[in-house]
């Protein structure tokens, strides 16, 4: 018994992202390489946390190899992208580099991992094109810290005053006063 998935969106073919399967045909083992640099999304489409995320418009490394297989096209390959975002602890401004790979199959249409996955467990091939944006997006954010750190050891913010630790004196402290005993006090220091 065959299962039919509704047909995927058709990829636009002047997006970076979108790779032509045309020169692989559907030969097992032709393969090509590829290497592009890619504007990062802007808007709700960034690429990233709240925290931590690829700046808007800043260059993405994509080097992908795209292999024809008997089911379909597998992608492998690296992306690296600048990082800025906010320490977790102090909230400086930090920067770093994410360097990530990338594996997946894409399935031919009417092939048996086509019609025995569902539409969201495996990319498609739809008319000759792969769109690589959704697995990069995964990959990247996949491999994002949820809390960075400017440095591993960053000893934060002071909870009572908001300094950073790192500027205060060793002898930095507050006095705690127990609110059950501030109208006592308040009492013997008028006396």
């Amino acid at each position: 018994m065959t299962t039919h998935h509704p047909r995927p969106v058709h990829p636009d073919p002047a997006s970076p992202w979108v790779f032509a399967t045309r020169e692989l045909g559907r030969r097992p083992g032709n393969m090509r390489s590829y290497s592009r640099q890619i504007a990062a999304p802007t808007g709700t489409a960034r690429l990233g946390l709240e925290t931590i995320a690829v700046p808007e418009g800043q260059e993405i490394d994509l080097d992908v190899r795209l292999e024809s297989v008997t089911e379909g096209v597998y992608v492998s390959g690296t992306v690296r992208a600048p990082l800025s975002g906010e320490c977790a602890r102090c909230l400086d401004v930090l920067a770093d580099e994410v360097d990530v790979a990338l594996s997946e199959l894409f399935a031919y249409p009417d092939s048996v991992t086509d019609e025995t996955t569902d539409a969201d467990e495996v990319p498609r091939v739809v008319d000759e094109l792969i769109d690589v944006e959704q697995i990069v997006r995964d990959a990247v954010v996949l491999a994002l810290p949820l809390a960075p750190l400017c440095r591993a050891d960053c000893p934060g913010l002071c909870p009572d005053c908001g300094e950073k630790w790192a500027d205060l004196a060793p002898d930095h402290g507050h006095e705690t006063l127990d609110p059950r005993w501030a109208a006592l006090k308040g009492r013997l220091s008028a006396d």
